[in-house]
């Protein structure tokens, strides 16, 4: 009896397993057939030239149809009058203007590489600043010198820092100025503040 009821299970198992997958094998042929398995026709109906007999046809014979109205596709062409060129970019680089006089040490860096160590005051009110490069060497500035990879002029040296105007072009190109200050950052004797 036991050996009855396995086999019915296991043919009832097997047979559960062949309809399953039966169904897995049709879903795949559907799927198969509907994604791009077969070849579809186009959307667009290939357009056949009419035969000679067509082409000699009176027009007044066939006066009850019209004849569908042809578009002729005008070819489009880019007017770029008063327009933008859309491969210009937006900020324009200039070449700086060739130079007579060669860079000193101080306009190859940029402002911001440069470290203000100390102000030296003399009793004239000229005062003079000390700044030292990313490689830790020192420079002297006073009012006037020329600073900056930007053309930067040093043009207050105050008791705390130092002021340097840079010129720029905005986006209309109109010539502004930026004003860039570094500032003296003050040791004590136990360490740096």
């Amino acid at each position: 009896m036991k050996r009855k009821s396995r086999q019915k299970k296991e043919v009832q198992k097997d047979r559960g397993s062949r309809i399953f997958l039966g169904f897995v094998l049709l879903l795949f042929i559907l799927y198969a057939g509907g994604c791009g398995g077969g070849t579809t026709p186009s959307p667009i109906a290939k357009k056949e030239k009419p035969s000679s007999v067509e082409k000699k046809a009176d027009p007044k014979a066939v006066a009850g149809q019209k004849e569908p109205e042809q578009k002729e596709g005008k070819e489009y062409s880019y007017n770029p009058s008063g327009k933008p060129d859309p491969f210009k970019p937006f900020i324009q680089i200039t070449a700086k203007e060739s130079r007579t006089v060669p860079l000193t040490p101080l306009q190859r860096y940029e402002i911001s590489q440069l470290k203000l160590v100390a102000i030296i005051t003399a009793p004239d009110g000229n005062h003079i600043a000390l700044v030292e490069d990313i490689t830790g060497k020192g420079y002297f500035l006073k009012k006037g010198t020329w600073v900056g990879s930007n053309d930067g002029k040093v043009t207050k040296i105050l008791k705390d820092k130092v002021l340097i105007e840079e010129p720029y072009q905005d986006i209309f190109g109109k010539t502004k100025i930026n004003e860039i200050s570094i500032t003296l950052h003050r040791t004590e004797e136990g360490g740096e503040l």
